[in-house]
């Protein structure tokens, strides 16, 4: 029994540290567009939603997603904590990686124009 659960632990690191490999390697990219919550989605990508976007999160458990500009996509935030509140109701340019599952590792966060 202890060996099988050896193998298991070692099997489980290995994986892991082949998904931060990928991950490490990931393609860079910035996308303009907005910080909105995953109740609002693209409805929420203006600059009157940062009240109603921090209400949704901090008391509803909405996600902060981010609202690509130019086609009103959405996308899930992988690492939540990397969006702040200064980050919220106005447009914004946002660096990051895509994972597999098409949401973004963001890497910065930044006003459009800074």
């Amino acid at each position: 029994m202890k060996k099988t659960g050896n193998v298991l632990g070692l099997a489980a690191a290995l994986l892991f540290s082949l998904g931060l490999a990928a991950s490490a390697h990931a393609k860079s990219h910035a996308w303009t567009g907005w910080i909105s919550d995953s109740a609002c989605g693209a409805k929420g990508a203006n600059a009157g939603a940062k009240d109603c976007t921090m209400k949704c999160v901090k008391q509803h458990g909405a996600k902060y997603v981010f609202v690509n500009e130019s086609n009103k996509k959405v996308y899930a935030i992988a690492n939540q904590k990397a969006v702040s509140e200064s980050d919220l109701g106005h447009e914004v340019v946002l660096h990051g990686s895509l994972t597999k599952k098409g949401s973004i590792v963001a890497s910065s966060i930044t006003a459009k124009g800074m």
